[in-house]
C-alpha cells in the first residue's frame, strides 16, 4: 500500500519555504504523491451545497485566505523534488478553457519528468463558475468534450477538435507530456455520473470522505461498468482521500481490503514546524508500516 499526501495549500501558511518543507520532507519520508486542491474563488455566501459537510459549507474562505493555484503550486513543488508523484485533487475541468489547461498540464508532466497525475472533477460550487463565466448546466458532457481537446492537443502533432461544446483549429502545441500516451487521468467524485467517467475514460479514480464499507458497494458498480465497456478494474488506480477520518494503519488495511492502491491522507499544519511533525507522525504510524502490509 502507498501512503500519500493532500496538501492544504493556502495563504498565508503555504509560503515558499512552507512548500519547500513539505516537497522535501514528504520525499524525504517515503510519501508516494502530494495532491493539491482547486478553486479560483471563494464566497462569503452561496446556496451551492459542498458534498462533504454534514451542514453543505466549505470549512475554506474568508479571513484573507485561500488555496493557492494548483499548478504553480505543484510546479514549485516539482523544482524541489525528484521522485514524489504530484497530483490535482482535483482540477475543476469544465470551469476551464481547455487549451490552457492541456498546456498547463504537459508543461507540468515536463518539467516534473513525467510525475504528474490529473485529478479531474466537474465541481460543486455554481457560484465559481458563474465567476468565470462557465456554464454549470451540462459540466459533466463539457468535461468530456474539454478532456478531448486536450487529448488531441497532447497526441497530435497537428491537433483539431470540433463539437457542441468547443472548436478547435488545427495547431500545434508542445511540449507533449513526457507520459505517453497523457498523463493518467484520475475522476473524482463517488455519483453514478462520476463513476460513468471512470469507467469511459479514466486510468484513476479519485474518490473523496467514504468509508472503506461504502466504497466497497461503489466498486462493485463500477465493475459493473468496467465489464460493460470491455475494460477491468485492474486498467484503474483507486486511490482515496479520507479527507476527515483519523490516520490510522487500521483504516489503511479496510482500504487495501477492498482493492485500494493508495492512500492520501489530509495534514494540517499552520506553520513548518507543525508540518514536519505531522509528516514525521505518518511517517512513523502509516507510511512504513504500510508498505508492509
Amino acid at each position: 500500500m502507498q501512503i500519500g499526501l493532500f496538501a492544504l495549500a493556502s495563504n498565508p501558511v503555504a509560503t515558499p519555504s512552507f512548500l519547500r518543507t513539505l516537497g522535501r520532507g514528504a520525499e524525504e519520508r517515503g510519501f508516494h504523491s502530494l495532491w493539491t486542491a482547486e478553486h479560483v474563488v471563494l464566497f462569503d455566501e452561496y446556496a451551492s451545497r459542498y458534498p462533504y459537510s454534514a451542514d453543505g459549507r466549505l470549512p475554506m474562505g474568508g479571513g484573507g485566505r485561500g488555496p493557492l493555484e494548483p499548478f504553480g503550486t505543484l510546479a514549485f513543488l516539482a523544482g524541489v523534488t525528484s521522485k514524489i508523484r504530484l497530483g490535482t485533487g482535483v482540477c475543476l475541468v469544465p470551469q476551464r478553457n481547455p487549451v490552457y489547461t492541456a498546456k498547463e498540464v504537459s508543461t507540468l508532466d515536463w518539467i516534473s519528468g513525467g510525475r504528474f497525475d490529473f485529478g479531474v472533477g466537474v465541481g460543486w460550487l455554481a457560484e465559481e463558475f458563474e465567476a468565470v463565466q462557465a456554464p454549470f448546466e451540462r459540466r459533466g458532457d463539457r468535461c468530456r468534450a474539454y478532456l478531448e481537446v486536450m487529448k488531441r492537443l497532447w497526441c497530435d502533432a497537428v491537433s483539431s477538435y470540433e463539437g457542441p461544446f468547443y472548436k478547435l483549429p488545427a495547431c500545434r502545441q508542445y511540449p507533449k507530456p513526457i507520459q505517453q500516451p497523457h498523463p493518467p487521468i484520475h475522476f473524482g467524485g463517488e455519483s453514478d455520473a462520476a463513476l460513468r467517467r471512470v469507467a469511459d475514460l479514466g486510468q484513476g479514480w479519485y474518490p473523496f470522505s467514504i468509508d472503506p464499507d461504502e466504497l466497497a458497494a461503489r466498486l462493485e458498480h463500477l465493475d459493473g461498468l468496467l465489464a460493460k465497456r470491455g475494460r477491468s478494474r485492474k486498467e484503474i488506480r483507486l486511490t482515496v482521500c479520507p479527507y476527515l477520518r483519523p490516520a490510522d494503519l487500521d483504516l489503511v488495511k479496510r482500504y487495501r481490503d477492498v482493492g485500494v492502491d493508495e492512500v492520501v491522507f489530509l495534514i494540517f499544519a499552520s506553520n513548518e514546524d507543525e508540518l514536519k511533525a505531522g509528516m514525521d507522525m505518518l511517517a512513523k504510524t502509516v507510511v512504513g508500516p504500510a508498505g508492509r502490509v
